[in-house]
């Protein structure tokens, strides 16, 4: 084992090195545990910026159907109404533009 390059020895007393190991792994524990509720708030704070996105792209998309329908439903009715004034225009067209009996003018 000591013939392997990169392998390092280390002579420790067991009772200085207990010390040592506890207070390290309490680190250790600690730090990971402040990473892990780390890494958590990112993933809330991601799913926030991400829900807000979407609501506005929603958003976005509600207002360009309605206008869409809008428009539709305006078209609808300017159509009723051409049809109405191209039927008056006929009748306005058939009718005689001048009274019976009335003389010609000179």
């Amino acid at each position: 084992m000591l013939d392997r390059p990169g392998v390092i020895v280390v002579n420790v007393s067991k009772v200085l090195g207990e010390r040592k190991a506890r207070k390290w792994l309490g680190i250790a524990v600690v730090a990971i545990v402040a990473l892990q509720i780390y890494f958590v708030q990112e993933m809330i704070a991601a799913l926030i910026l991400f829900t807000g996105v979407f609501l506005v792209c929603a958003a976005i998309a509600l207002v360009l159907y309605l206008v869409d329908r809008a428009g539709r439903w305006g078209l609808g009715v300017a159509e009723q109404q051409a049809k109405r004034a191209l039927v008056a225009a006929e009748e306005i067209s058939k009718k005689q533009l001048r009274r019976p009996r009335s003389e010609p003018a000179q």
